[in-house]
């Protein structure tokens, strides 16, 4: 090591006035950084919230009373896209394409430009289920056999209500707010659908999408998070099990499908119990079973309709293809001869692929989420076996997406130990207020984390 005696430094008047340019500048950025973390107050947040509250509940109870099923979204869509145009948004109806080119798609892209940034997507779906609801509730569904049981709703109001928030915070972030109100989540096909129809090219393309889904086992007031996968992949299959038909008091002499599908029915828990890693969830659920017409004849087929839920790529393709197996393989033994084997359709346009939270994305909005809601009201929670197609607008992991819960469980039920009603539950209800006002809160200071000015 060689040393060397150090100099007394000379400075010169003019290296000294720029040196106190740069000094002075930098301070000066450190300042103005200091004073945006801190110019979204809690305070701020929580009057912007207290102010758009009251129309947002309106608008919760006429969507919750007035739902339409999957690719009938028209007067939803349609409300929607009226809050936002009165928020100053510029807004697009109808953007979709179904494969089926009888089906109209009734999504809606609203745009907010703010100069040079990041475009951040914020979705909502907007489809409702064919639930006949039990609720009890002054705004329940007027819509006979149709109900908003799975929050889709709560999610549009949200969407509404960060709107309004974003739009008065408009001098506090600067880049590009896409919000996506998406038709037909529930069969699986409206991402894609917008997709299909340019969304990207024809609006802008996002540097991260965002979502918010009500959660039944999250306290309401509270925000569930994960990271990494959240929700599954989602398969639905068809079974159609032939055999050949006869008398009931002559059953040697069929071959009975009814008998032949019990046992498919039970051999697929197999796949999951003996044959599966427990490392590796997987559900595989009979959902549906029809066959017969009368109590003494036996059919010739009986049909099954599967939903299948998985996380991994070779997990989903090595269950697909078991399924498979087994029900060819029990008709074999049953003696059903070969040209009438089971028929087994993946319904591919059902299809989901699992929601995978980016980790960074998820960790940077989650963080500022918890410094605004408190630590106490931002919870991990496991992942689910349910299925969504919010993962679609990600293009495989090319773009970050992060899908948060927004808590949905009545308080009060919780504290008297009562049961709680799940998503697609006839008596689900999440309560109002505090429920969209916290997925008010948290969508908003996510949106502002990602387009700090």
């Amino acid at each position: 090591m060689t040393w060397r005696r150090l100099q007394p430094a000379v400075f010169h008047p003019f290296q000294l006035v720029t040196q106190t340019i740069v000094y002075t500048s930098a301070m000066r950025a450190l300042i103005l950084t200091i004073l945006f973390a801190s110019s979204l107050s809690a305070q701020t947040l929580d009057q912007l919230a207290d102010k758009a509250l009251p129309s947002v509940v309106a608008t919760y109870k006429t969507l919750h009373a007035n739902p339409e099923l999957s690719t009938k979204e028209e007067k939803s869509a349609a409300l929607v896209a009226s809050k936002l145009r009165e928020l100053g948004w510029e807004v697009t109806e109808r953007v979709g394409k179904y494969v089926d080119p009888s089906l109209t798609s009734y999504g809606v892209v609203a745009m907010m430009r703010n100069g040079e940034g990041p475009v951040v997507l914020v979705r909502s779906d907007m489809d409702a289920l064919p639930v006949p609801e039990r609720t009890g509730v002054d705004y329940a569904s007027k819509n006979q056999g149709v109900m908003h049981a799975c929050g889709h709703d709560v999610h549009m109001a949200t969407l509404i209500g960060t709107a309004q928030m974003l739009a008065s915070l408009k001098s506090q972030w600067r880049g590009t707010v896409m919000l996506v109100g998406q038709p037909a989540e529930e069969v699986v096909k409206g991402a894609d659908a917008m997709l299909r129809d340019g969304l990207y090219e024809r609006f802008a393309r996002p540097d991260y999408a965002l979502a918010l889904h009500d959660w039944a086992t999250v306290e309401a007031g509270k925000i569930g998070w994960r990271s990494g996968y959240v929700l599954a992949n989602s398969d639905s299959i068809d079974i159609t099990v032939r055999g050949m038909g006869g008398h009931g008091a002559a059953p040697h002499t069929t071959r009975d499908p009814i008998v032949v599908a019990a046992q498919i029915v039970l051999a697929l828990q197999t796949l999951v119990s003996r044959e599966n890693s427990p490392l590796d969830p997987v559900v595989i659920t009979v959902g549906s079973i029809h066959g017969g017409a009368k109590r003494n004849i036996i059919p010739d087929e009986v049909k099954l309709a599967l939903t299948v839920r998985t996380y991994k790529t070779e997990v989903r393709e090595r269950v697909l293809a078991s399924i498979e197996r087994v029900a060819k393989g029990i008709a074999l033994a049953a003696g059903i001869p070969e040209n009438l084997a089971p028929l087994v359709e993946v319904i591919r346009s059902e299809a989901a692929q699992a929601t995978y939270n980016d980790p960074a994305l998820t960790e940077r909005v989650v963080n500022v989420i918890r410094t605004k809601l408190g630590e106490a009201n931002v919870v991990e929670i496991d992942p689910g076996m349910a299925g969504e197609d919010f993962g679609r607008f990600g293009l495989d992991r090319k773009i970050p997406v992060s899908l948060l819960m927004v808590g949905a469980a009545d308080p009060a039920r919780i504290a008297a130990g009562q049961r709680l009603p799940s998503l697609h539950s006839s008596e689900f209800a999440p309560p109002p207020e505090l429920t969209l006002r916290t997925g008010m809160r948290a969508m908003t200071v996510a949106v502002m984390e990602l387009l700090r000015r």
